[in-house]
């Protein structure tokens, strides 16, 4: 959940109705929070995308419209001292942590002012600070950098919990499999969580895939797993909650699969001729993550003036954050020697 100077507040302006008696409905003001930072993710990417047509951001950059009610549900499961890492698709995974937009939106154009000094570019951020440790351009990288994040907290015994998430291409490396024998050995308070958005690149899962059930492929080291709604945020909370409690209890790693959908091609170079746009179209309509909490939220007693209090803020953050990203100075050259050693002591 974003949090910090860029949370903003948000007044409701009527009385809210009591949420339905539902274990997995959100309490109103929790639901509106994570409305919000589902819209940020959203507005974020397609500015990032204009930016990206407008060659001000440069090499590759995936974007994560579609998928918001995964990290944002999962970021409400966690507690300060806990990981996040992730692949290339991160954006919105940073933004969810409470990392700054203007700062990854700076970091996307190259300049001074992103999080890794206009060094890293789309896929190369990082923030100790809110506990974010990387999105990484190597498939399936991040799983094993994880599983050692969720090993050094066994180490430690600081009751702390990595999230990794991973698409559904990725889940077929060979080192995802390693590192659930890792975690399940030492049981590691790991959560795996395979964003599955049916397209690796260009490929669909039931073509690429012999598994239809990805939360079943920790079975052989008896690590449960679940299928999850990834495009309902509160039932990703949910199944996060159970899962994260999971392993705080000692009880080792779990796996989460989440059924999402990527609205956008694989990357802004991807047509994604490889399927309909009806197809999308339907999705948008049926099962968008954004569009549902804000049903919700109306249905559960939320007037339409505090709504559009939320996308207004929303809307200057984004805009703030694209101004800053152009007007940050470029790194100076020095930069290219800073930032590459680290001397353990």
């Amino acid at each position: 959940m974003v949090k910090g100077a860029e949370a903003g507040t948000t007044k409701r302006r009527g009385r809210a109705k009591a949420p339905p008696a539902d274990s997995s409905a959100l309490p109103q003001e929790r639901l509106l929070q994570a409305y919000r930072d589902m819209l940020l993710i959203r507005r974020f990417e397609e500015k990032a995308g204009q930016l990206y047509g407008m060659g001000l951001i440069g090499g590759f950059c995936h974007l994560y419209i579609g998928q918001e009610a995964v990290v944002v549900g999962m970021q409400m499961c966690l507690q300060p001292g806990d990981q996040v890492i992730t692949s290339y698709r991160d954006h919105g995974h940073m933004l969810a942590t409470g990392m700054e937009a203007r700062g990854v939106m700076a970091e996307l154009t190259g300049r001074e002012g992103g999080y890794s000094k206009g060094k890293g570019g789309s896929m190369h951020m990082f923030s100790r600070e809110k506990g974010f440790f990387g999105g990484h351009g190597i498939v399936g990288a991040q799983v094993s950098l994880g599983t050692g994040l969720a090993f050094a907290n066994m180490y430690r015994d600081n009751g702390n919990v990595c999230l990794t998430y991973y698409g559904e291409g990725a889940a077929n490396q060979g080192q995802v499999y390693e590192s659930y024998n890792l975690a399940a050995l030492f049981k590691l308070p790991v959560v795996y969580i395979i964003e599955n958005n049916r397209y690796g690149m260009g490929t669909s899962m039931e073509r690429a895939s012999a598994s239809k059930d990805r939360s079943k492929d920790g079975a052989p080291w008896n690590i449960p797993g679940e299928q999850v709604d990834g495009m309902d945020v509160e039932a990703v909370r949910l199944a996060g909650e159970r899962a994260v409690a999971h392993c705080r209890e000692g009880k080792g790693p779990y796996i989460l699969e989440m059924l999402t959908y990527r609205y956008r091609g694989h990357s802004m170079s991807d047509p994604a001729k490889y399927r309909t746009r009806e197809e999308v179209q339907k999705m948008r309509e049926q099962h968008d993550p954004i569009e549902t909490a804000r049903k919700r939220l109306l249905e559960r007693g939320q007037d339409e003036a505090g709504l559009k209090t939320v996308d207004d803020d929303v809307k200057r953050i984004v805009a703030e954050a694209a101004d800053f990203a152009q007007s940050s100075p470029e790194p100076d050259e020095s930069e290219l020697w800073t930032d590459i050693l680290v001397e353990a002591r």
